[in-house]
């Protein structure tokens, strides 16, 4: 019975989706995530009468055909880039992207990466690095004797040096930001990959051509909504044992026919 297999489909859909809120769930505290959403699509239907079929001589046709699908799959796991709520963190070096835009990170291997978490840090050497010891694109340095570091809007890094009464730029953290930033590929450690469906990075200084401003001392929050996410997964579990209730169903079919004599 073809039913077995429809609803069959549906639990494993189901079970995907469950996935991927359970991921959003267990990110809601990680700076800079943005949140998933499964997206489906009907799998092919077998046609057992054509729509505009002839019905005779006379030129007259089936107005509807009879059509039955063979269920559903993920087509998309879409990852909504929206902007995420900000809070103070009383961390110079911490960093918030207000619009758009991410930070350039070079990894070890050299390939730059792209995030939106700005918890920066000075490393052994004085320069600017992710959590993970990653350098920031471009390279600041930030010498020992530097005090009282500022960030501004546009991403210029200034610092007084010991007793100086001005300070001195160490240079301009600059953003990236892309045609389509759904499509840039995660990479774990809050970090995303440049792809062919995101298009290459548009590199521009924070504040100006379109790109958002930096806050310091500040950083953005995930874009997870517990209660949508909660809702979300009580109507996944209920689609789940709907499907499992149409596999019990045919199953009981089957058994009543079984049983014939």
């Amino acid at each position: 019975m073809q039913a077995l297999y429809i609803a069959s489909t549906g639990m494993a859909a189901q079970e995907r989706n469950v996935e991927v809120l359970s991921n959003n769930i267990a990110n809601m505290r990680t700076t800079g995530f943005k949140r998933q959403r499964a997206e489906f699509q009907d799998l092919l239907y077998q046609t057992y009468r054509r729509a505009g079929a002839a019905t005779s001589d006379t030129g007259t046709q089936v107005p509807v055909g009879i059509e039955i699908g063979s269920g559903v799959q993920v087509a998309a796991t879409s990852r909504l880039m929206s902007q995420g709520s900000v809070a103070p963190t009383e961390q110079s070096l911490d960093l918030a992207i207000s619009g758009e835009g991410f930070f350039m990170i070079e990894l070890p291997d050299g390939e730059t990466a792209y995030t939106r978490d700005g918890t920066f840090q000075r490393d052994a050497n004085g320069q600017l690095v992710t959590t993970e010891g990653y350098a920031v694109q471009p390279g600041i340095i930030i010498p020992q004797d530097a005090t009282s570091v500022s960030i501004s809007r546009d991403g210029l890094v200034e610092a007084y040096i010991n007793d100086a009464t001005t300070p001195v730029q160490l240079g301009q953290i600059q953003l990236a930001r892309f045609a389509n930033k759904a499509g840039l590929e995660s990479m774990g450690e809050n970090l995303f990959r440049e792809t062919p469906a995101s298009g290459e990075a548009q590199i521009g200084a924070a504040d100006a051509d379109g790109m958002g401003h930096l806050m310091q001392g500040y950083l953005e929050s995930a874009n997870v909504n517990a209660v949508t996410e909660m809702a979300d997964l009580i109507a996944a579990q209920r689609a789940y044992e709907m499907n499992a209730r149409v596999i019990s169903g045919a199953d009981q079919m089957l058994q009543a026919a079984a049983q014939v004599r």
